[in-house]
């Protein structure tokens, strides 16, 4: 496929300055993508946009990402229904670092090359931006901004002179990379259109330049009709000390059938004729699931790499699919323990007592109830209020897996 047609049929085709969306098949741009350091991980929606980066630099064009260190120290206020706090120049250090080793993360061999504005802003004086770019920005269009009008509004919070210059500065970014490195298409989230659009006008006005933006929809959960990846449990990040690989790999496993089939079109490398096939089979068997299987896995192994995602899926296989625990390594057992409860009992000791310490009961009286009525399993053996720990029920890594219902577990480290 041409990158349009790969484009349009992975659903990353939204608002564009482009005429004609082929131009992009017949000439190759140098194009960038920029993220701010306001946290010290991207989340799943930065990562949609990324995987539309491998696609633009798979078909030939060069990939410039950037990130935001001098953006960053006044964060975008767009979406924002009050002031920012703003971070600390560490924080700022330390959050660019991270992104830039996401960066390379999820690019792997795609090449592309790092940039930070923070380097072109730092020797700016404040008279000479006023001077040489203020000077082309119409009041009327800031004014105009969605978040400018709400924040001004009645109800508004107000919005501060930072805050109101971020798309100003942001937009010299793309005057700054058409200048130094010929840049002249930037692509973005639909959340990003309005800064990337002043970027554009400011090219044209300061330099005669004719350069684009290329913005990726919003992806939505179908069933719920909100933005992909607002969880109960808050933003899923792509650090793994920030949402683990293992609950990572669950959220993409729990994701909703109606919307299966565009998510990986979004989120994988997948063929078209490799997901239609999925697709078929999973259309025939949705209790399978294997649309969320593979999604899970292809996702997983992408961000934390595939030791990672070969991990994750045998631990889920012992949770939820019936496996052994002598199948899992010591490594996968340490993950478990960041996940589930986990006890330490002698050889001895009665299991019913560590179902309430584990949490698995809140009492004695219903811990023997659950386990009277078969409520309980040990290693996936249902055990009875007498039951006494062994050194025989030591399994993985010296450690036996409790299990009360289908799906609430703890660990116990059995000692001498």
């Amino acid at each position: 496929m041409t990158l349009s047609e790969e484009l349009t049929w992975r659903g990353f085709v939204n608002q564009t300055t482009l005429s004609d969306i082929t131009d992009l098949d017949k000439t190759s741009r140098t194009f960038y993508l920029g993220v701010d350091p306001s946290a010290q991980s991207m989340q799943i929606g930065n990562l949609a946009v990324m995987m539309m980066v491998r696609h633009f630099a798979m078909k030939g064009h060069k990939a410039i990402l950037l990130v935001g260190g001098a953006t960053g120290m006044i964060g975008d206020p767009d979406g924002k229904k009050q002031e920012r706090d703003l971070l600390t120049l560490e924080q700022i250090e330390a959050n660019k670092v991270a992104i830039a080793a996401q960066y390379k993360q999820i690019l792997g061999e795609v090449p592309f090359e790092l940039v930070d504005n923070y380097d072109w802003f730092k020797g700016l004086g404040y008279l000479d931006f006023l001077r040489d770019v203020g000077k082309y920005v119409p009041m009327a269009q800031m004014l105009g901004r969605d978040f400018v009008q709400s924040r001004l509004g009645e109800e508004g919070s107000g919005i501060s002179y930072a805050e109101f210059s971020y798309s100003l500065i942001q937009g010299y970014d793309f005057v700054h990379l058409y200048r130094d490195k010929g840049c002249t298409l930037q692509i973005c989230g639909a959340d990003q259109w309005g800064n990337s659009i002043t970027g554009v006008d400011l090219a044209r006005r300061i330099e005669g330049a004719e350069v684009h933006v290329w913005s990726a929809p919003l992806v939505i959960n179908k069933s719920t009709g909100i933005k992909f990846g607002k969880t109960e449990g808050g933003a899923v990040w792509l650090d793994p000390s920030m949402t683990s690989p293992y609950k990572f790999y669950q959220f993409w496993l729990n994701v909703d059938d109606e919307g299966v089939g565009d998510y990986m079109k979004i989120y994988t490398l997948l063929s078209k004729e490799e997901h239609e096939k999925i697709m078929v089979e999973f259309e025939h068997d949705k209790a399978g699931r294997l649309a969320q299987k593979t999604l899970a896995y292809e996702v997983t192994k992408l961000v934390h790499g595939q030791a990672a995602a070969d991990s994750v899926v045998r631990i889920t296989k012992v949770l939820f699919g019936g496996g052994d625990l002598t199948d899992i390594s010591s490594e996968d057992v340490d993950q478990m323990k960041s996940e589930l409860p986990t006890i330490r009992c002698k050889d001895g000791d009665l299991a019913v007592n560590a179902v309430v310490e584990s949490g698995l009961a809140t009492s004695l009286g219903e811990a023997r109830r659950f386990m009277q009525q078969n409520g309980i399993t040990l290693n996936g053996d249902k055990i009875g209020p007498d039951y006494a720990l062994t050194q025989d029920d030591r399994k993985a890594a010296g450690s036996a897996l409790l299990r009360r219902g289908k799906n609430t577990y703890a660990l116990i480290d059995i000692s001498n």
